[in-house]
């Protein structure tokens, strides 16, 4: 098992609240890391287990062993068993630890039942700098993150994401609620991919479906609440200029996006037109997982003015604001950090990274221009 930077949050989220969400997409390795805590572990999909679980529960309480509910969403009656349980011994922390593999069902039952006894961690699918050598590295781009799709070896690419795909639109998806048919769903997906890194219309997206804005709005919630795609708002910051409102959509692992896209290895990406906002959402999205890994809340938005000036990240990390631009290049040039800054300006960004593909580090103030290993060190530093 390769060592999880989370692990260090999630341990001390244990110490510090009666019990936790361990929440993530399919496949990401949730069920590994907790199991690496040890425990009694309850797969809450079975109908065994749950059984199981009704007949140990008293003993469940009466131990000191912490209590990993898997798939916690699949049997609602816990939930309020749950909350009698916390309540009866409020100061015991790290009692239950649940897991779940999409947000919308889970979070409903812990917003009715659990509001104020338990917090949420977040598990991502392997980040790049979780990764042990330069060869599963050089693979993460393309291969995205999860642990049998690719990145640590074999030929399971592009085929084990594309049969990941399928079996959440044609099994998962609909039991968790969606109220799509699977073949608009493929259909959805399909076109979120060709969006990826675009703004937001939901109107031109519905005509293309035959559905309705707010269809299409409320379908992209639910992939969204299921860690597949990632909606980055629009900064609404007071400035003298006209800002775009729209959201960006990004796709949150780049596997599956290149899986969708046909792209079939790394010559191929790096042939694509698109391969600049392949790479942009695949920098903010290990930007925002170091983040988490780090334990630091922070909002995410982008920048466009109605004069097309932009900036691809911003974060809003406590009092700070930082400035990302991002560019696939090994080479940037003095234009492109006069640009990061003259837009980093506009909101009086507090640091400001130009990401690339220099291995060599410049900090200069502010500013640095760094690869995305340098802006990973630069989060844990600064955190």
């Amino acid at each position: 098992m390769l060592p999880r930077k989370i692990a260090p949050v999630l341990q001390r989220r244990l110490a510090a609240f009666p019990a936790v969400a361990l929440v993530g997409p399919r496949q990401c390795g949730k069920t590994t890391l907790a199991r690496s805590l040890g425990g009694r572990h309850y797969d809450l999909e079975q109908a065994p287990e749950r059984l199981r679980l009704d007949l140990e529960w008293e003993s469940c309480l009466a131990g000191s062993d912490l209590v990993v509910l898997d798939e916690a969403q699949a049997w609602p009656d816990v939930f309020p068993r749950l909350r009698g349980a916390i309540d009866a011994q409020r100061r015991r922390n790290g009692r239950f630890l649940l897991l779940g593999s999409v947000s919308p069902s889970l979070m409903r039952q812990v917003s009715e039942s659990l509001a104020g006894r338990l917090s949420l961690v977040e598990l991502a699918p392997l980040a790049h700098s979780e990764l042990e050598t330069g060869a599963q590295r050089g693979r993460r781009w393309l291969m995205g993150g999860y642990a049998d799709g690719g990145v640590l070896g074999g030929d399971h690419y592009p085929v084990w994401q594309l049969d990941y795909l399928a079996l959440l639109t044609q099994r998962d998806l609909p039991t968790w609620g969606l109220p799509a048919h699977h073949r608009t769903t493929d259909r959805l997906l399909r076109m979120l991919a060709a969006l990826h890194s675009r703004e937001w219309n939901a109107t031109q997206v519905g005509k293309s479906l035959a559905l309705s804005y707010h269809t299409v709005n409320g379908y992209l919630d639910y992939l969204e609440g299921a860690f597949l795609v990632r909606r980055l708002e629009a900064f609404h910051g007071n400035l003298r200029k006209r800002l775009v409102k729209r959201p960006k959509v990004y796709w949150r692992d780049s596997g599956l996006l290149h899986a969708l896209l046909e792209v079939g290895d790394q010559q191929a990406l790096l042939r694509q037109p698109w391969v600049g906002a392949s790479w942009e959402g695949f920098v903010i999205d290990q930007a925002l997982t170091a983040m988490q890994h780090a334990g630091r809340r922070c909002r995410a938005y982008h920048l466009r003015t109605s004069d097309q000036r932009e900036i691809d990240l911003l974060l809003e990390v406590e009092s700070e604001l930082w400035a990302l631009e991002i560019k696939l290049t090994a080479r940037p040039g003095p234009q492109d950090l006069a640009r990061l800054n003259s837009n980093a300006d506009l909101v009086g960004a507090d640091r400001r990274f130009l990401v690339c593909q220099r291995s060599e580090r410049m900090v200069d103030g502010a500013q640095t221009v760094c690869d995305l290993g340098g802006l990973v060190e630069c989060i844990e530093a600064i955190a």
